[in-house]
């Protein structure tokens, strides 16, 4: 707990609002909102709703509002801290409870300091049987970045700083989704790996992303130039190809549910099952037989 009382300060948010308002105003690269842009709409597409009254909650391009809309639903309010329809906070969002159909976010959930307080506000804005679909950079994002720095620096420094912020892990989303009040939730992952000439090329989209280190935390010293490029080393001796080339792996983690209703399927209550587990599999292996 932070000293105020409050969730731990991880990030620091003012910091990241300057970088991403300074990225997306030089064309940044998009092609992770781009990726998540069209797997959004592969979603939308296969849910049979109207959704007259959307959110595109924090997404840091139109890249999602354009998805909503390319499914045949009605704009969305596009609402984050440096650009859109609304400026807000999503760590504190002002809309009133159930006062939309369809919540959607990408990649930008993953620098709140209280996910699972961002996660209850999220449901709170829903109407009841709403979706929530969101995206967030996930646990296995830039593995061999963190382990070239984390080398570089213990044999350089004696010891490492946090270079690479932290991200959710799969494994957490469903369970966390659950946790906030949210019905049938679902999470799964999309792994890719991209390529690039060097580690310092990967470091420069990364920034020109605004996704550089934000950490509240992070090493107050600048980067010495013999750790960086001793970490350029160990990147291109360990995660490189044989054309010389450097991978770099990305996951994007997706975590969807409703707002609950009392339409909704819901699972059968404890001791309501009509055969023992015993006679069902005794059943099973008599017609296997």
């Amino acid at each position: 707990m932070s000293e105020t009382g409050g969730p731990p300060k991880i990030f620091d948010r003012a910091l990241l609002r300057r970088r991403l308002r300074r990225a997306w105003s030089k064309d940044a690269p998009d092609f992770l909102m781009a990726r998540a842009a069209d797997d959004l709409l592969d979603r939308l597409l296969t849910v049979k709703r109207a959704f007259p009254r959307a959110l595109d909650l924090g997404s840091p391009s139109a890249h999602f509002a354009q998805a909503v809309v390319a499914s045949g639903r009605a704009p969305p309010v596009r609402a984050s801290g440096f650009a859109g329809d609304v400026i807000i906070d999503e760590e504190a969002a002002p809309f009133a409870p159930g006062a939309f159909d369809l919540i959607v976010s990408g990649m930008a959930l993953q620098w709140v300091n209280d996910l699972p307080g961002a996660l209850v506000q999220a449901r709170r804005m829903l109407f009841p049987d709403g979706l929530f679909v969101a995206c967030l950079a996930g646990g296995a994002s830039l593995v061999e970045l963190r382990a070239a720095f984390a080398q570089a620096e213990e044999e350089i420094a004696g010891g490492a700083s946090p270079r690479v912020s932290p991200f959710v892990d799969v494994r957490d989303i469903g369970a966390l989704l659950q946790r906030t009040g949210f019905a049938l939730p679902v999470a799964d992952v999309d792994s890719f790996t991209l390529r690039y000439d060097s580690m310092f090329a990967l470091m420069d989209d990364l920034r020109a992303m605004g996704a550089a280190n934000i950490l509240a935390k992070r090493a107050r010293k600048p980067l010495r130039r013999d750790v960086l490029a001793r970490a350029a080393e160990i990147y291109a001796e360990r995660f490189s190809d044989a054309d010389g080339r450097v991978r770099a792996s990305f996951e994007i983690v997706w975590a969807s549910g409703w707002a609950p209703h009392e339409s909704q399927q819901k699972p059968a209550k404890p001791g309501s099952a009509t055969m023992r587990l015993e006679d069902a599999m005794k059943t099973t292996r008599e017609s296997d037989a």
